[in-house]
């Protein structure tokens, strides 16, 4: 895979774009229920921004495997990186107790997380494609 100038920014802004959108939207739902401070302070934010590193990291590595067809990527990119997922949780529970629901919470947010990849990803392949065939 080359990595050059143009491919990194993508992935920076993919990240940065993202990462905003989910703590705005994380915001948002706390003040709404009358929370107007994050519960869990800064380590909860670096713990987002993790997530969304290995996430963003294991899509973009995986996905541009030869492999074919397209859903078979995204299989081998999703497995491993919910794990990583999951394994990040679990080491984050050293650092201070887990919620009851950390995994399932973890599970249902990276795949959300992992479907907006997919769905980004898709959009650009079938605009690529239409463009090559204009």
């Amino acid at each position: 895979m080359n990595m050059n100038k143009k491919k990194w920014i993508s992935i920076i802004s993919i990240y940065s774009v993202i990462y905003t959108m989910i703590t705005l939207l994380n915001s948002i739902l706390y003040l709404c229920n009358g929370i107007y401070e994050d519960p869990s302070g800064n380590w909860h934010e670096l713990d987002r921004a993790m997530i969304l590193v290995i996430g963003i990291v294991a899509f973009e590595l995986c996905t541009n495997l030869p492999v074919k067809p397209l859903i078979v990527k995204y299989i081998l990119a999703y497995i491993p990186s919910q794990l990583l997922a999951f394994a990040y949780v679990w080491f984050s529970g050293l650092r201070e107790p887990l919620a009851k629901t950390a995994y399932r919470d973890i599970w249902i947010n990276f795949t959300c997380l992992f479907l907006l990849l997919c769905i980004i990803n898709v959009a650009f392949y079938f605009y690529k494609k239409r463009r090559k065939l204009a």
